[in-house]
């Protein structure tokens, strides 16, 4: 080989094993460094330490690095890690507290292995290889305080001062808890079961006070806001009994107007219809008055005796259901009072307007009345002059007969005659009415000889009334009166009626 060659080789030979070198030296440092993290301590042991950390009185035996890096001897040291990490442990504890009541307490231990050497050298000698029973250690180290501590407070104390409950716990565990190396960074009681009731029946005196006073302010306030609503309505009664009055006044006035124009409505019924209002409106003020006396019995005192048993019945309970039933009673009372004022104030405005309406009818019937009386004066005299003038015009008629009498008797006898001498005939000829079969011996000369002896009854009729009327003429002209006149007119009548066929004349 040429020697070139073999410095190539050996040259090779040489940077092969200065890289195995380095990577064995790498791998050795590698191996034998390590560093510890924020959150955690490393626990050197292998070769015993002469010399102790920083706050340390002792010599440990071993060696304690935190936040930097340190060489360990393969084989000849072990190197183990602590954590420093925050742990939890939940606490379920039963106790019986001062006053012999059992309890339990729930919370919640946030601890950590402290920072300093002593501290990380008291947990490692004791939780190194049994980092997963730290927290039953502890929660078996609070458990036993918190008894004792529980034991010598009363459940109003631990309710009313919590943290003083914490305080004192985590005071008498500190020693303990500085032996094992740790630190408590927070205790929280979360909850104190209470299985016997006791705690909530220490509050419902509170939870009833506060329930008492807010009852109050509502009865308070309710009791305001149905003060005023009865106000309203009272100021609504009041306006409506006066629109109700003036219209009344305005009714009546065209009542009254209407009345005087028509004229018409008797007095008599107006006096009558004016007692009728009078009574009514007597019967609708006792109306009134037993609406306020069932008012009275059914509202007022049901309220009072409602009241009244509300108060007796507050008496044996706490000073805020006395205020509740007060405030209730005087709720009632104010209702029934605006119940009673606002129906009184309806009853008033009706009888004041019955009354105004009765004035006004009463007005109204007394001037139809006036009207009616005047009309029926007025007819009365109509009728009356009516009748005079019919009973003068009759007077004038029979005085103008008598003297046409008097003048031209056989004129106005003619005329009578003439004017019922069918009736005349008719009467004649009565008789013959009756006669079933009449046989005459003459044949027709008996006939017209008996038809004209019937008419002659008007001829003798016509000369008997001429006769009288003659007598009584003469009668008057010599003083004798009309009495021997008439007489022998009857007398001349009567023997007239003796005359067959006479009563056709009977009729004239």
């Amino acid at each position: 080989m040429r020697p070139e060659s073999v410095i190539e080789m050996l040259l090779l030979w040489i940077g092969g094993g200065i890289v195995v070198a380095l990577l064995l030296v790498w791998f050795l440092f590698m191996t034998m460094w390590h560093v510890a993290e924020p959150n955690e301590a490393l626990i050197i042991s292998g070769l015993r330490e002469h010399s102790s950390p920083d706050g340390v009185d002792e010599t440990l035996g071993f060696r304690i690095v935190t936040g930097k890096g340190t060489f360990v001897m393969p084989f000849v040291q072990k190197v183990r890690k602590l954590s420093l990490d925050l742990r939890e442990a939940e606490l379920a504890i039963d106790c019986v507290t001062h006053q012999g009541i059992p309890l339990g307490i729930k919370g919640v231990v946030i601890f950590k292995v402290g920072d300093d050497f002593a501290s990380i050298a008291n947990a490692a000698r004791r939780f190194l290889d049994q980092q997963g029973q730290m927290e039953l250690r502890v929660h078996n180290v609070f458990a036993g305080h918190l008894r004792a501590i529980v034991g010598q407070m009363a459940v109003e104390e631990m309710i009313r001062d919590r943290e003083k409950l914490t305080q004192l716990t985590r005071a008498s565990s500190g020693t303990e808890m500085e032996k094992l190396g740790l630190i408590v960074d927070s205790l929280q009681i979360q909850e104190i079961d209470d299985p016997t009731g006791y705690i909530a029946n220490l509050g419902k005196p509170h939870a009833a006070a506060v329930a008492s006073l807010a009852r109050i302010a509502q009865a308070q306030s309710d009791q305001e806001a149905t003060q005023k609503e009865q106000e309203a309505e009272a100021l609504k009664a009041e306006a409506r009994r006066s629109s109700m009055v003036k219209q009344a006044g305005y009714q009546a006035e065209v009542d009254r107007a209407a009345a005087v124009a028509q004229q018409s409505g008797p007095l008599s019924e107006a006096q009558a219809r004016q007692e009728v209002v009078v009574q009514e409106t007597k019967v609708a003020e006792l109306e009134a008055q037993r609406e306020e006396q069932r008012l009275q019995a059914t509202v007022r005192k049901p309220a009072d005796a409602k009241a009244y048993e509300q108060v007796t019945l507050a008496r044996s309970e706490r000073d805020a259901r006395i205020a509740h039933a007060e405030a209730e009673k005087q709720e009632v009372e104010l209702a029934a009072d605006a119940n009673a004022q606002r129906i009184k104030l309806t009853a008033n405005a009706e009888a004041e307007h019955v009354k105004v309406q009765a004035i006004a009818e009463a007005e109204s019937t007394r001037a139809r009345g006036l009207a009616n009386a005047d009309a029926t004066q007025a007819v009365g005299s109509a009728e009356g002059e009516a009748i005079r003038a019919k009973a003068m015009a009759e007077a004038d008629g029979i005085k103008a007969r008598a003297d046409a009498l008097a003048e031209n008797q056989d004129a106005v006898i003619g005329q009578q005659l003439a004017d019922k001498w069918p009736e005349i005939v008719e009467a004649a000829a009565k008789p013959f009415a009756s006669i079933d079969q009449m046989i005459m011996l003459n044949g027709a000369t008996g006939l017209s000889e008996a038809l004209a002896q019937a008419l002659s009854q008007g001829v003798t009729g016509l000369q008997l009334a001429r006769s009288v009327l003659a007598g009584g003429t003469r009668h008057d002209e010599n003083g004798n009166g009309a009495g021997s006149a008439n007489g022998d007119a009857k007398t001349t009548a009567k023997d007239t009626k003796k005359l067959p066929g006479s009563e056709g004349t009977d009729g004239t």
